[in-house]
C-alpha cells in the first residue's frame, strides 16, 4: 500500500499531512496507524503483550495514549492474558485495532477491516470508527461491501486501479444518470438473460432476489415491459422503480 509507505507506487505522486510518501516515508510512518485486512498481530503473545510491543515500536507507552483506545480496548482487555490466537474474529479485529492506535496516529488505514466478521461486530467496529472521527483521525477504509462505503463522508470508486469517480456517497447516488427498475419472476436466470436481450433496457444486473435494470429510452415503461416479460412465457412478474445504491452506480460506472 503506498499511501503507507509499505510499496512503491507504479505512477504519480501522493502526500500525507503534507509530506511525500516517497522523499518523507520515516515522517509518514511515524503519523499513520495501519491495519490490514489479514490479522498480523503475534499469535504467540497474549493480548497485553501485543499492545505494549506496538507501544514500544514507536517509542511510548499503553498508558500515555489509553484514552485514545480505551473504549475498544476494555473489551478485550478482560482477556489480556489470553494469547491473540485463541481470540475469536471480533475480538482479533479490536486488538488490531488498538495497536493501530496506540501511537495517536492522525491518519488511520484500514484494509478491507471487516471482511469475514460477522454482521455484529461489522456495526460495532463502525460504531468505533465514528467514535474515532471525533477525536479528530483521518480514516481511509478499503472495503468490498458498499453498504459500507455509503456509511464514509467520501468515497473513490476503484476499478482495475482506476478511480471511477470520487464524491460523497448522497452526491454519487445523485448523479445515477437512469431511472432504475427492481424487477422479478418465477424464472430468475431466464429474466436476466431476457432483460439483458432487450434493446430498451440499458444495462441488468442480478441484485439478491431481485434484478436492477436501468432504462433510459422513454420507449420503455412498466407496462411495455410488463408485456415484453409475458411474451417470453415469465409469470408472477413483478416491477418497480426504486432508487439506486452506491453498488448501483458502481456497477454503472464500471461498464464506461
Amino acid at each position: 500500500m503506498s499511501l503507507t509507505t509499505l510499496i512503491l507506487a507504479d505512477s504519480g505522486i501522493s502526500a500525507i499531512d503534507g509530506f511525500d510518501v516517497v522523499q518523507d516515508y520515516k515522517e509518514i510512518r511515524k503519523r499513520v496507524g495501519y491495519m490490514p485486512g489479514k490479522f498480523s498481530l503475534y499469535q504467540d503473545l497474549t493480548v497485553e503483550e501485543n499492545l505494549k510491543f506496538f507501544a514500544t515500536v514507536f517509542n511510548t507507552t499503553i498508558e500515555k495514549n489509553y484514552e485514545l483506545v480505551k473504549d475498544i480496548y476494555q473489551q478485550i482487555e478482560p482477556f489480556k492474558n489470553r494469547r491473540a490466537g485463541k481470540l475469536s474474529g471480533g475480538m482479533k479485529q479490536k486488538l488490531a485495532l488498538s495497536c493501530a492506535l496506540i501511537h495517536k496516529p492522525s491518519v488511520l488505514f484500514l484494509d478491507e477491516p471487516t471482511t469475514g466478521v460477522d454482521p455484529v461486530s461489522r456495526k460495532e467496529f463502525w460504531g468505533m470508527l465514528k467514535n474515532l472521527k471525533k477525536q479528530g483521525i483521518t480514516i481511509l477504509v478499503s472495503t468490498p461491501y458498499m453498504d459500507e462505503a455509503g456509511l464514509c463522508d467520501r468515497i473513490a470508486l476503484i476499478q482495475n486501479g482506476r478511480f471511477l469517480k470520487i464524491d460523497s456517497p448522497a452526491n454519487i447516488v445523485k448523479q445515477y444518470e437512469t431511472k432504475l427498475w427492481a424487477v422479478k419472476s418465477d424464472n430468475m436466470y431466464k429474466l436476466l438473460t431476457d432483460l439483458r436481450e432487450n434493446e430498451l433496457s440499458k444495462n441488468c444486473f442480478a441484485f439478491g432476489d431481485k434484478h436492477h435494470v436501468s432504462v433510459d429510452n422513454a420507449q420503455l415503461t412498466v407496462e411495455s415491459l410488463n408485456s415484453y416479460l409475458l411474451q417470453k412465457g415469465h409469470t408472477n412478474i413483478e416491477i418497480r422503480e426504486i432508487e439506486p445504491t452506491i453498488e448501483d452506480c458502481f456497477m454503472q460506472l464500471s461498464l464506461k
